[in-house]
C-alpha cells in the first residue's frame, strides 16, 4: 500500500525518543532516510535544495542529484508518495502547481540527507569568521 504524503506528513503514529536523531547530530553527517513521523516541516531553499526540519529540532538538507526541478523554487510546495514509513533518497518528490487547485507538476529525486549546523539563538548573530572576540 502507498501512503500519499502532501507537504507536511501527518501521520497518527509517534516514534519513542531513542528512535530519534539526536539533536547534536553534527552538521555534514549524511543518512540515505528520515523517518516519516519525524518530519515536522520542509523548507524549500531554492529549486535544487529542500530543508527538512525534524521533532528533534534538527535540520536535514536535500539536494537534488539532478540540478534545479523545474517550478519548485517558485510554488515551494512538493508531495510525495512512499510505501514505507521512512523518506529516502531515491524517492521522487511531485511539485505542487496552483493553479485555482494544487495540480501535480515537475517531478524529481531526493538526494542524500546531510546534517545542517544549527541555527544561531533568536537575537544573537554568528560572529563573522576572523572577528575579535
Amino acid at each position: 500500500m502507498r501512503l500519499p504524503m502532501l507537504l507536511l506528513p501527518l501521520l497518527a503514529i509517534t516514534l519513542p525518543a531513542s528512535a530519534a536523531e539526536p539533536a547534536g547530530t553534527k552538521a555534514g553527517t549524511t543518512k540515505s532516510c528520515l523517518p516519516i513521523a519525524m518530519i515536522r516541516g520542509t523548507t524549500v531553499v531554492d529549486g535544487k535544495t529542500i530543508d527538512f526540519s525534524l521533532r528533534d529540532g534538527s535540520v536535514w538538507r536535500s539536494t537534488l542529484p539532478a540540478g534545479q526541478c523545474p517550478q519548485l523554487a517558485f510554488e515551494r510546495a512538493f508531495s510525495y508518495e512512499t510505501s514505507i514509513a521512512q523518506l529516502c533518497q531515491q524517492d521522487v518528490i511531485t511539485v505542487l502547481q496552483n493553479m485555482g487547485g494544487l495540480m501535480p507538476g515537475a517531478r524529481c529525486g531526493l538526494g542524500p540527507f546531510v546534517a545542517q549546523p544549527p541555527a544561531p539563538p533568536k537575537g544573537k548573530t554568528p560572529k563573522p569568521t576572523g572577528a575579535p572576540p
